[in-house]
């Protein structure tokens, strides 16, 4: 083996070691490790996060997004793993001193799903059915489209998500299509939602690679990993939901896309009963990542703009 050993620093949920495996995989063939040293050169080092272990119905009060990532982080920062891999919707707009986004990888599938036993589609659901979420986005876009439907408390990864499903908990849930693709979820049966209709969390489907600010080496092996489009990408949504201060307690959505040189950053702010929703979008031709996190904080500026008073009291408080 040709490099010495950097280890991987992964949440513990198979979601998230599936990702992980993905980046061991990609930072292998970068680094012309055979697939069986990779275990060797990229060891994988799970943990488990506050997140993970909080079990309260809903996160939105208990400490927003950084629950997901903080043990990870702080693996990365005492050195006990030279890389982090999360998914991108977890990032706090903000993260520790000592650390940066080393690479972010192609992008999966940004969109949600609906999930159900049987197939339905989401507004073929019948009035009164329930439909699983902790998600205060999720909640809020359903209560906008199917206010007929009720939401019931629903938390998990995703096979204890799709199992409370099976057993009758609810009769509808929503998942990222992005993990039940890497998770190879293939034949679970739903409606993929086009961003038009449910505009997904901003960053899903996106992986954040992390290193320390410092170490050089690492950083130049993960560069060899990054996307050429997608840090633009992931550089305007983060840049909005940092203007917005965003966190897991706000109905925050967005999808940012770029084609020929050409950024689009679409996204919403909602109440969280879905009574009012502002939606914006932002063009521009982009070069710097500068530029595209311009383009995030002035469509966050728009949207603040057209918020009724009450919105941005409920935004506020």
């Amino acid at each position: 083996m040709s490099i010495k050993p950097r280890p991987i620093a992964s949440r513990r949920s198979p979601l998230a070691m599936a990702q992980s495996r993905y980046v061991q995989n990609l930072l292998a063939t970068v680094a012309g490790i055979s697939q069986n040293e990779k275990d060797e050169a990229f060891p994988i080092k799970a943990y488990v996060t506050s997140g993970d272990k909080n079990m309260a119905p809903s996160l939105s009060e208990e400490g927003g997004k950084g629950l997901f990532t903080k043990e990870v982080e702080e693996a990365v920062l005492n050195e006990q793993a030279d890389i982090a891999v999360h998914s991108m919707k977890d990032m706090p707009a903000q993260m520790p001193e000592g650390l940066v986004i080393a690479a972010i990888p192609v992008r999966e599938d940004p969109r949600d799903a609906f999930v159900t036993v049987e197939g339905i589609s989401l507004q073929e659901m019948p009035e009164g059915s329930r439909i699983g979420t902790s998600a205060v986005r999720r909640a809020a876009q359903l209560k906008r489209l199917r206010p007929d439907l009720k939401i019931v408390p629903m938390r998990g990864n995703v096979g204890t998500r799709l199992d409370k499903l099976a057993k009758n908990q609810a009769d509808g849930t929503f998942l990222a299509e992005a993990g039940l693709r890497r998770l190879g979820h293939d034949t679970i049966q739903r409606e993929v939602l086009e961003t038009s209709l449910f505009l997904p969390a901003l960053g899903q489907g996106t992986l954040c690679i992390q290193a320390r600010q410092q170490d050089g080496d690492t950083l130049e092996l993960c560069s060899k990993i990054n996307c050429n489009v997608n840090p633009f990408v992931s550089a305007s949504e983060r840049a909005f939901l940092s203007q917005l201060d965003g966190s897991c307690r706000t109905p925050i959505a967005g999808f940012a896309h770029m084609a020929a040189g050409s950024l689009t950053l679409t996204a919403e702010i909602l109440d969280p009963e879905g009574q009012e929703t502002v939606r914006g979008v932002e063009v521009a031709a982009i070069t710097t990542l500068e530029e595209a996190s311009q383009l995030g904080v002035q469509l966050a500026e728009q949207l603040k703009a057209q918020a009724s008073p009450a919105l941005l009291d409920l935004w506020m408080s």
